[in-house]
């Protein structure tokens, strides 16, 4: 998808909005909705996103996470790793690019905290996040899940007024409408490599 965002037509205020809507009927811990978006459309903070975004990256590649172990051997699952590895530096050349730029928030900082607290606190927002991007997409339009900036959340922070130690950022998601319609299911492992009854 982040090959196939149309970088050259605005999104409509509107239809963000009404996505956000949808969004915001996802389930939160305790129906607390500390969820928060920033909507960024502006040229100057999406180019500070982009550079951002783009040292993240640059961070990424170095440290040898592209490099993870492929599950197989196949030669199709390479490809795709490496189809995929294309479309993400796409991303990081084009950010800025992109007619809209969703931040989203959790209120709240979960550093250090358990993973019991963890769990729940992304439990309650990456509902909300998902739904988003799912009325995004029944509306024509594309986005994709990025976490990468969170690299330098601090300085996304500074960028969008965030304040840092009260706000926790889970995800940027850029969004944009998408090119052609004939969208197909997703390469994906095989339902019974993944999935265990009763046990492990």
């Amino acid at each position: 998808m982040r090959r196939r965002l149309d970088l050259t037509r605005p999104v409509p205020r509107d239809l963000i909005e009404e996505c956000l809507d949808i969004a915001l009927q996802a389930p939160s811990g305790g129906n607390r909705q500390d969820w928060r978006f920033v909507v960024v459309t502006e040229r100057e903070p999406k180019e500070r996103l982009a550079a951002i975004y783009r040292k993240a990256w640059d961070r990424y590649v170095a440290e040898g996470i592209l490099a993870r172990p492929q599950r197989s051997d196949d030669a199709t699952e390479r490809a795709r790793a490496r189809r995929i590895g294309r479309s993400a530096k796409h991303l990081v050349d084009h950010l800025a690019e992109v007619p809209a730029l969703v931040i989203a928030c959790h209120i709240g900082r979960f550093d250090g905290r358990p993973s019991v607290v963890q769990a729940s606190l992304y439990g309650s927002v990456l509902p909300a996040v998902w739904s988003f991007m799912l009325a995004a997409r029944a509306r024509g339009l594309g986005s994709a899940w990025t976490t990468i900036h969170l690299f330098f959340e601090d300085e996304a922070a500074e960028v969008l007024g965030i304040p840092y130690d009260e706000v926790t950022q889970v995800a940027m998601i850029p969004l944009a409408f998408s090119v052609g319609t004939d969208f197909r299911p997703g390469g994906r492992v095989p339902r019974d490599d993944v999935v265990s009854w009763e046990s492990w």
